[in-house]
């Protein structure tokens, strides 16, 4: 399973939901979900690089993977929605790039030291 596209990993996860998870849950569930997972991503990132200290109970958790349920909670969202990831990236990186070509570079904020 390497260089999967997000077309390919909707297709995947929809497949994996079918014929393993039996069904999706409910699109309000998958949202619930969503957010305790974007929290658990939340949590680790602040005891990694934020100020918080790790409890023993947090000693277990993997970054990559608790982005990669985050992921596929999303491509849930998007697979029950009727969202195709491929074309709504491409439509928001041109939204973005349209919109932002200058602002950033302008940004005395972001500028170096």
């Amino acid at each position: 399973m390497t260089n999967l596209t997000i077309r390919q990993y909707q297709q995947l996860v929809d497949e994996w939901i079918q014929t393993i998870g039996v069904r999706y849950y409910s699109e309000l569930t998958n949202t619930a979900v969503l957010m305790e997972e974007v929290g658990e991503v939340a949590r680790l990132m602040a005891r990694l690089y934020g100020d918080q200290s790790f409890k023993k109970s947090d000693e277990a958790y993997d970054l990559a993977d608790e982005m990669a349920d985050v992921l596929f909670v999303l491509i849930c969202l998007a697979n029950q929605t009727g969202v195709d990831l491929t074309a709504a990236i491409e439509r928001n990186m041109a939204k973005k790039t349209g919109r932002d070509r200058e602002r950033h570079a302008n940004n005395p904020k972001l500028q170096e030291p």
